[in-house]
């Protein structure tokens, strides 16, 4: 045992100059499928090699990576020559690549490209072909193989989700040769259910070869022909399908595809309470905004209520009767105080006044005042202030007037 403690960059040290010493470890070509790729500005090349069990942080720098024939992307299979060495800094050891090949599956990928870019031309992964999931769908379709975990997390999700959510399975096999015709197949009958209103299409992950049914032209067809809404829930978060863009919705684990196609009974229930109260709050408001109108409009109406214009007419005619008797009425009485007036003036200036101070009117027979002696009949009525007198006439004499 040493006397003193290492420190941590002494102990990395040693181990780098072990691992740079083991002839094992240097010279030797290693394969696996890239995932993480990053280009720095600088030109070195970081990525991951991973296989189904394990994951190599890799390095490639400027001097070995200008020498590719070939552009590194995530998902192709490669063999990497170069040693193994630590990164001091970090206390990790990682792979320095000096040269790269494409593996078999490098062609596999290429093929991926080309159908991608081909199918991408044609249209079949546009968004305006995506249908939406619906909210509560009647059934959930499932497309994948018999007794795998990926469905049992889909009823597991569904079970917690949705208790009683009818699920439909079409069993298919999900790799090797003839899987994507058989995958089509049952796409193709279980989107004919009439209680199936979405599907989840899948499988667990694996490599690119493991996955090549879902990259298939006749499936990817197949789902992007689907009547039905289709959720593509194949490998992992970092596998992507041709599948995954020709369905309406890619999920990133069977997980979640089931989480995005069965709702959640307890946010439906929340979500209803929520727009009930919603509707009657405004159902009340609307209820008051229709009260207040009312309101308005029965004023308007008593303001313009024709028994009611009738009584302010019917008071401003008595009103205007009234005044317009006062004003005959004065009228009259002035009138008739003038009249009386004049009689009496009449009176006191008439004949009558001139009778009872002696005198009489001679009249003829017709009632007439006799203006002259010449009109003197056989008999003369004399008119006396209280009566007359009829005379008999026994002489007459005319005299002339100067």
């Amino acid at each position: 045992m040493r006397a003193s403690p290492l420190s941590v960059t002494d102990l990395n040290e040693y181990v780098r100059r072990s691992l740079a010493g083991d002839p094992m470890l240097q010279g030797i070509a290693i394969h696996g499928e890239i995932s993480n790729f990053k280009r720095h500005t600088s030109g070195h090349l970081y990525f991951t090699l991973k296989d189904e069990n394990s994951r190599l942080s890799c390095v490639m720098f400027r001097q070995y990576a200008q020498y590719l024939r070939f552009d590194p992307k995530d998902g192709m299979r490669v063999v990497l020559s170069g040693s193994v060495g630590l990164y001091t800094v970090a206390g990790t050891y990682q792979f320095y690549g000096e040269a790269m090949s494409a593996d078999g599956a490098g062609a596999l990928y290429e093929l991926f490209l080309k159908t991608k870019d081909a199918l991408q031309r044609e249209g079949l992964f546009d968004a305006a072909l995506k249908k939406p999931l619906p909210l509560l769908p009647i059934g959930v379709g499932i497309v994948t193989a018999r007794g795998g975990a990926v469905l049992q997390d889909i009823r597991t999700v569904a079970k917690r989700r949705f208790p009683g959510m009818p699920l439909y399975l079409c069993s298919a096999q999900v790799q090797g040769a003839g899987a994507a015709e058989e995958l089509s197949q049952a796409l193709r009958e279980i989107a004919a259910l009439p209680e199936v209103e979405v599907i989840i299409i899948g499988r667990g992950g694996g490599s690119l070869e493991d996955l090549w049914a879902f990259n298939e032209e006749v499936l990817v067809r197949a789902v992007a022909a689907c009547t039905k809404p289709v959720i593509s829930a194949v490998g992992h978060e970092t596998d992507v399908t041709l599948t995954d863009y020709a369905a309406d919705v890619r999920a990133a684990t069977p997980s979640a595809a089931a989480e995005l196609a069965v709702p959640s009974l307890i946010d439906l229930k929340q979500r209803i309470s929520h727009i009930n109260q919603r509707m009657k709050s405004s159902g009340l408001q609307r209820l008051e905004q229709l009260k207040g109108r009312v309101q308005l409009l029965d004023a308007d109406l008593q303001k313009n209520n024709p028994s009611q214009k009738l009584n302010l007419l019917q008071l401003r005619f008595q009103t205007l009767f009234a005044q317009l008797h006062r004003e005959v009425t004065t009228q009259i009485q002035q009138h008739a105080a003038k009249l009386q007036h004049v009689i009496a003036r009449f009176e006191q200036s008439g004949p009558m006044q001139t009778l009872k101070r002696g005198y009489t009117i001679a009249l003829d027979e017709n009632n007439r005042p006799l203006q002259s002696v010449e009109h003197v009949k056989d008999y003369v009525k004399l008119r006396f202030h209280d009566g007359t007198a009829t005379l008999k006439t026994i002489s007459k004499k005319q005299e002339t007037t100067s």
